[in-house]
């Protein structure tokens, strides 16, 4: 009784509010009815590889989108939460460079009922990794508080510096698919430390955003190259051309 009266006083002083645009909203960690309709959540089918939303009817069978046969992945499933523009896009930017760790709460809610069906084989949660350099000058890696909240939502294992990046790489921003790749090249790796927990256990690698998913596909292959049995990939969000 005492800690609801607390939370009663606490939400009359400071009433929850939308985390797109302030408005009050009836819980935290939401979003008003207006900036909801905005946000594009991805629902129904999709892409099997990326989580793409898809034309049709969701019948059970896995379907790729024309990026993913054009370029085969090699994780063997992935989901993505939203779409990454309008609301979704300004939520991110704000969670990756504008200190609103406040939004890795709810985005973690709406990213495990994306992606429960890759925890299927109880994987290792992990994220993509951040530079040192870059991490001192962000001071979090808005991937890893995401795989945190995510397999605490799941029920899974989190392994936050399970990969790590042996070399700083410039923005792949602007950067064609060949150009990112080869940048990529050779610079993420899984930690020693870590190796034997990932032989042969499947790993879920978590992100905030897939592009043309040459980071993801770097992880991937690191991955697999220290012996981890299968992997999936889980995306808040997904941007819809590269």
């Amino acid at each position: 009784m005492l800690t609801g009266g607390i939370q009663t006083a606490v939400s009359l002083i400071y009433p929850p509010r939308c985390l797109a645009c302030g408005d009050w909203v009836e819980s935290d960690f939401g979003l008003c009815g207006p900036c909801w309709r905005d946000t594009p959540f991805v629902g129904g089918l999709c892409c099997d590889g990326c989580g793409l939303p898809m034309m049709g009817e969701d019948d059970g069978f896995a379907m790729a989108c024309d990026d993913c046969l054009a370029h085969p992945r090699p994780w063997v499933q992935g989901r993505a939460a939203l779409l990454y523009e309008g609301t979704a896009r300004r939520l991110i930017l704000g969670l990756k460079h504008g200190d609103r760790t406040d939004i890795v709460a709810p985005a973690a809610g709406w990213l495990a009922k994306a992606t429960a069906v890759l925890a299927v084989d109880d994987p290792i949660i992990a994220p993509v990794p951040l530079h040192w350099s870059r991490y001192l000058r962000r001071r979090y890696n808005q991937s890893a508080l995401l795989a945190q909240a995510l397999a605490a939502r799941l029920g899974r294992r989190c392994c936050p510096d399970l990969l790590l990046r042996s070399r700083r790489t410039p923005s792949l921003e602007g950067k064609s698919r060949a150009e990112r790749q080869a940048i990529l090249d050779g610079s993420i790796r899984v930690n020693p430390k870590h190796g034997p927990l990932i032989q042969n256990r499947s790993v879920v690698i978590v992100d905030d955003v897939m592009t043309s998913g040459a980071t993801l596909a770097a992880c991937t292959m690191a991955c697999l190259a220290a012996g981890a049995d299968v992997v999936r990939v889980a995306v808040l969000a997904r941007v819809t051309r590269t």
